[in-house]
């Protein structure tokens, strides 16, 4: 009875419930310097609570925000990451040094009496963007801060934590991935500053001219070699052997004694709630150093900087001057390929590059990882055993195309593309839809029996895309149909089925339902890290959804971008969509239209780089060209093929392109972004590629 009043009293405060099938982690999680806490990670990617005096904390890298130029291979653009924020200005660091050294109080000396992160830090930064704005104004009388103190230029920051002895901010991941905490989009009144600016938008630095662009050029910045040769110096400060202790002390990082863990058992006060409440307001307002992680040295990372004085010299890439073509292979079909999917990943049961043609006969090739062998002394493309690709046998041979054919009709309307396709990242199943009867299927890759027919849409299905996967192949699948809405489904890798219920195979329901579109589906795009769902149809807009089904807004292109054909979105939150006649667009997937371009091309196939990086396209000009994605700038262009591109993937290294043609073969081309982004930062402005 006792055990059942205790259960009683938990559940009064009942937080929420999950089902079980919907969580991927759980972790255990410090509170107030206790470990009491627990952190649920979702499928749908809802985190529950978190605590804002832990949060992510990265560092300044770069020291110049005044140039009209930032030059990325100047060792002077670069912060020392060896020294704490604090010890960078000589002048602070000997003030600090003497606080410490003529410490009187009771409690243990500090070189600093505030945080590098806190609650108050996060909101600072964070200031313009919901929730964080609401969280801002509830922790302080519901009003903004003196504009004076408000976060209102990056220089200014800069300059702020280099000279006032109070601020030892670093910085928040942010910095590196989201341009719109800099935009007072929200239209708030922050008031003017004493020399009579308003407080609005971030002032940026004169090398950035839009958010946009100090979010991609404080990314490269935190990338680059400098950073990654000294990065370990600045894990040892925030994690590691320097957070405390005598190296500590040496290195000028010792914060208030009430930060580290340890420091206080706050269950020893249960006795004097008034003390223990005063301590815990303390913690929360002097900031909590994250847990020691290491007691030594934290290695170095291998860098082409321990190669080379120069980072990217032209000697990094001496040995890397390969052809474009490693080889082509021309199936027995002279059908056009219309999907290629290259999961090639070593791990997998069978590393493959799935073709499937445009009469449905698929084929499963085995993959072979030779980047290690290319360029090496004797290395020949004539070797067979050294491709990288080998034909399916079945197919070779011609001794069982029956398992490599799917038979079963579809709608004659139906236009065989790419998008009428999904390999599962296993290699081990086909989806495919265009059925006559508004079902998609799934059909065994190894003996290409159908082992689940789908139902739920009122209209034949048009096109179907895969998420990344989880560890142990659940994804998610949608579907997008002539009755213009979309189905987001779960696959489950553990039972290779749509759903999670064996039991239930033959009904399964889908996750949610979006709709908003007033035509035919086309195209569509998921993304599982970012929960969203990028969709075009035959006219209109496309639209951003989450995985939950809520319509966040709709993608409104230039007036000349009405028809959508094609979308890849990266983890980053850049969406290319490929229209009708040539036009792309590059939106942000809070609506922002961050680049345009036509190209003389009737584009078929397109795909972003796992980085974000770099858009690759191919259309019926049978040539491949490659782009910076965030500007559209052409970084390399391929030798035009006999015949078009319908499809294309990247091997998993990124090493590899493969693309599929409409002459019944596929094209295997070697990749090179590190060096192509090389060379078009050094290529004199102005200058055009070469012809190929």
């Amino acid at each position: 009875m006792e055990k059942s009043k205790g259960v009683l009293v938990y559940s009064e405060g009942l937080h929420g419930k999950w089902m079980f099938s919907e969580i991927r982690a759980v972790f255990t999680r410090r509170f107030l310097l206790q470990n009491t806490a627990l952190e649920i990670f979702m499928a749908n990617r809802r985190r529950t609570y978190n605590d804002l005096n832990q949060y992510p904390v990265f560092p300044w890298v770069l020291t110049n925000y005044e140039s009209e130029e930032l030059d990325l291979t100047v060792p002077g653009n670069f912060r020392d990451l060896s020294k704490p924020i604090g010890a960078l200005n000589p002048k602070r660091a000997v003030f600090y040094a003497d606080r410490y050294e003529s410490w009187d109080e009771e409690t243990p000396p500090c070189h600093y009496t505030t945080h590098y992160s806190t609650a108050a830090s996060t909101l600072h930064w964070l200031v313009r963007i919901e929730p964080f704005t609401t969280f801002f104004l509830n922790a302080n009388g519901n009003k903004f801060d003196h504009p004076n103190r408000t976060f209102s230029g990056i220089a200014r920051s800069w300059r702020h934590c280099q000279r006032d002895t109070a601020d030892v901010k670093e910085l928040i991941p942010e910095f590196y991935y989201l341009p719109e905490m800099f935009v007072n989009s929200n239209g708030y009144c922050m008031g003017d500053r004493d020399d009579g600016v308003p407080v609005c938008d971030v002032e940026l630095p004169a090398w950035a001219k839009k958010p946009e662009d100090f979010v991609r050029i404080n990314r490269m910045a935190l990338e680059s070699e400098f950073v990654s040769c000294q990065l370990h110096q600045w894990i040892d400060l925030i994690f590691g052997y320097k957070q405390r202790g005598p190296e500590a002390a040496r290195a000028l990082n010792v914060f208030h004694h009430l930060t580290y863990e340890g420091s206080v058992n706050l269950d020893s006060l249960a006795s004097d709630p008034p003390l223990r409440e005063a301590i815990e307001a303390q913690i929360q307002s002097v900031g909590q150093a994250p847990s020691q992680l290491l007691i030594e040295p934290h290695p170095p990372r291998s860098s082409a900087m321990h190669l080379c004085f120069l980072p990217q010299s032209p000697l990094m890439f001496k040995d890397q001057m390969q052809q474009d073509v490693i080889m082509v292979l021309k199936f027995p079909s002279n059908s056009p390929v219309t999907h290629v999917a290259a999961n090639t990943l070593p791990h997998l049961t069978l590393p493959a590059v799935v073709t499937i043609t445009c009469s449905r006969l698929f084929a499963v090739n085995r993959w072979h990882n030779t980047v290690g062998l290319r360029g090496a002394p004797g290395y020949s493309l004539e070797q067979a055993h050294h491709l990288p690709i080998e034909m399916d046998s079945l197919i070779a041979n011609n001794s069982g195309t029956n398992k490599r054919q799917i038979t079963d009709l579809v709608d004659q309307s139906i236009q065989i593309n790419t998008q009428c396709f999904v390999v599962t990242a296993d290699n081990r199943y086909i989806l495919v839809c265009g059925f006559w009867d508004k079902s998609f299927r799934v059909y065994s890759s190894d003996t290409g029996k159908l082992t689940q027919i789908v139902f739920g849409h009122w209209d034949v299905v048009t096109c179907l895309a895969r998420s990344e996967s989880y560890i142990g192949g659940d994804c998610y699948i949608v579907s997008g149909s002539r009755d213009a809405t979309l189905l987001l489904w779960y696959w489950s890798g553990r039972h290779h089925i749509i759903g999670d219920n064996p039991n239930n195979s033959d009904y399964p329901a889908p996750r949610a339902v979006l709709t908003g579109h007033d035509y035919e589906v086309v195209c569509v795009s998921v993304c599982a890290e970012l929960g969203i769902v990028i969709s075009g149809a035959k006219e209109g807009p496309c639209l951003v959804h989450t995985i939950t089904g809520d319509l966040l807004r709709a993608l409104e292109g230039p007036d000349s971008c009405v028809l959508p054909r094609l979308i890849s979105v990266s983890s980053e939150g850049h969406c290319i969509i490929y229209y009708d006649r040539g036009q792309f667009c590059n939106f942000s997937i809070n609506g922002k239209l961050l680049a345009q371009m036509e190209i003389n091309d009737s584009a078929r196939a397109i795909l972003l780089s796992s980085d974000g990086q770099n858009l690759v396209t191919g259309g019926d000009n049978g040539v491949v060209e490659v782009w910076q994605a965030c500007d559209f700038k052409q970084l390399y262009v391929y030798p035009g093929c006999d015949a078009g591109i319908r499809a294309m993937d990247l091997s998993h290294d990124q090493r590899t392109l493969i693309t599929g043609m409409a002459s019944g073969s596929i094209v295997a081309f070697n990749i090179d972004f590190n060096r192509w982004h090389f060379e078009h930062q050094n290529r004199p402005l102005g200058k055009k590629l070469p012809e190929q």
